[in-house]
């Protein structure tokens, strides 16, 4: 089978999943892809773009997968003579609808973020099968969808969702964990436990509960280490310059690791993984570190008893900020009592999930 996959901003999570997916699958797979940066400009133009190139190309493919950066019905409308008769896909890594915007965005003050949330919702609806990353994030979309649809002043077309409903599906993301194997098992424990933020410098992954639970087990002279990773994009945010201040002593890293072999040392060398995010909806880099054998401290919602089930591992899970507290000082205190559920993930490995991806995709 020929499969046109259309990802408009390639780069990040996107960029793997894509390359994870051409790599495992048997069928042939042909990336038409814009750079990963302006993803305002990629959900208004990318269609445009992306349409032009595939109109010179002598391809009719049996399936176009696009993912949620994508106006599908854009794309279509500028190729028509070639896809018309072509089945159609559209993957949601994210969704606009259901993500937590920066409130300082100039989009939400101006609500033009409903424009990229339409852009979300025409796509889903004009694709033939849809697919989200976690049950979570399907849920939450499909609730949220019909609120949204509420607030335009009529003909809301409410029965859509119930069609899109219709047609979606879970397909969790592919992660390519052999490039985070080791020949080893995981190194002796540290003298001191060493805890990993490993996560983006932005608010919806709470970085605020992270420091001061950290800077709170400071005080009662609770002995640890941190490492700061995971990429920022603009300036610091204050919560890290306070964590740089008060957690001075602790830190024996501070800053995005652009070397992929050195970012994966720092997991294998990483103990705990305590996990704060308001959002998520699936969590990559939780996945690689338990991979790499840190224990995770997750809170209990979004997508995360898809990665590692509840009811097999209650103690690495929390209700509240005290009870994230408590845990993760009986976690550094008590580091042998716990152990990584590194087979909860093993299912996320591509050569694990790729036979899933194959009957998925044979779409009609």
């Amino acid at each position: 089978m020929n499969i046109l996959l259309l990802e408009p901003y390639y780069a990040g999570s996107h960029k793997a999943w894509a390359d994870g997916l051409k790599k495992y699958s048997p069928h042939n797979i042909k990336i038409l892809s814009m750079p990963g940066s302006f993803w305002k400009w990629r959900m208004n133009g990318g269609a445009i773009t992306l349409a032009a190139q595939f109109n010179k190309m002598n391809l009719i493919p049996d399936l176009i997968l696009a993912t949620d950066m994508l106006n599908l019905s854009s794309f279509l409308a500028l190729t028509r003579e070639k896809t018309v008769n072509v089945p159609t896909a559209i993957y949601f890594h994210e969704n606009q609808l259901t993500y937590p915007w920066s409130p300082i965005d100039r989009d939400v003050k101006n609500k033009r973020d409903y424009h990229f949330s339409f852009i979300n919702y025409i796509s889903a609806y004009t694709a033939n099968k849809v697919f989200f990353n976690s049950a979570y994030h399907k849920d939450i979309f499909l609730k949220d969808l019909k609120r949204f649809l509420k607030t335009f002043p009529d003909n809301q077309e409410l029965k859509t969702v119930d069609i899109i409903r219709a047609k979606s599906e879970v397909l969790h993301i592919g992660v390519d964990l052999n490039k985070m194997s080791r020949t080893k098992s995981k190194p002796v424990k540290n003298k001191k436990p060493l805890i990993l933020w490993n996560h983006r410098w932005e608010h919806d992954k709470n970085p605020e509960d992270f420091v001061n639970a950290l800077i709170s087990l400071k005080t009662k002279n609770i002995d640890f280490n941190v490492a700061f990773l995971g990429e920022c994009f603009n300036t610091i945010p204050e919560i890290f310059l306070k964590a740089r201040k008060h957690l001075k002593e602790n830190i024996v890293h501070f800053g995005y690791v652009e070397n992929t072999a050195a970012y994966i040392d720092w997991l294998w060398k990483a103990d705990i993984l305590p996990v704060t995010s308001h959002h998520d909806f699936f969590g990559i880099s939780i996945v690689q570190a338990i991979y790499s054998g840190c224990v995770p401290l997750l809170p209990k919602r979004l997508s995360y008893p898809e990665l590692v089930p509840i009811g097999k591992y209650p103690d690495n899970y929390y209700s509240d900020q005290k009870d994230f507290i408590s845990k993760l000082e009986e976690m550094i205190l008590k580091p042998h009592n716990y152990s990584a559920p590194r087979e909860s993930v093993t299912k996320f490995d591509w050569p694990n999930i790729i036979s899933v991806y194959n009957e998925k995709l044979m779409i009609k």
